[in-house]
């Protein structure tokens, strides 16, 4: 039985001795590998959560751009429409008072003519009635010959008229 205790102590000693050998050159390396390892994993974990936060925000602020984009971007076609509406509303009435203008003139053309041809009228109609009125001085005047030398002067002033009429 002493055998065993001897072997036994030995044995003990062995691997206490073999422990902290391995402690000293294994243990230790593998246990600040891992603290180093973990310590990286953590490192990149919360430099993911920083470029994720970064990236949220530059995202936001991107989206408020282009919320601020539409919104120019509808206001300047707003702005547009009514610049053209206006525009379209300035060329209607340019057109219109043109077009009022045009018929004016022709009104007042139309108007010099019609007093040009009665100024006409009235001069060939005078210049009838002293040529009627000397051929009627001319004659000795019955109830037949009057009423035969009006319809005459009559058939005589319709035809002038006519033919004012055809030339004008």
């Amino acid at each position: 039985m002493l055998d065993f205790s001897v072997t036994f102590l030995i044995t003990v000693i062995n691997i206490t001795i073999l422990f902290f050998i391995l402690k000293a050159l294994l243990f230790k390396p593998v246990t600040k590998f891992m603290a180093d390892r973990a310590q990286r994993v953590q490192d990149s974990i919360d430099q993911a959560q920083r470029d994720k936060d970064e990236a949220k925000v530059l995202l936001d602020k991107y989206e408020d751009k282009l919320k601020s984009a539409e919104a120019q971007a509808l206001e300047i076609l707003k702005k547009a429409r009514e610049d053209a509406g206006r525009e379209a509303q300035l060329i209607i009435a340019e057109g219109k008072r043109s077009a009022q203008d045009a018929v004016n003139s022709a009104l007042k053309q139309i108007e010099t003519e019609h007093q040009t041809v009665l100024a006409k009228f009235k001069i060939e109609a005078a210049t009838l009635v002293i040529a009627v009125g000397a051929k009627l001085a001319e004659r000795d005047f019955s109830g037949d010959d009057n009423r035969r030398y009006v319809n005459m002067l009559l058939e005589e002033l319709s035809a002038q008229a006519s033919a004012q009429k055809g030339s004008g």
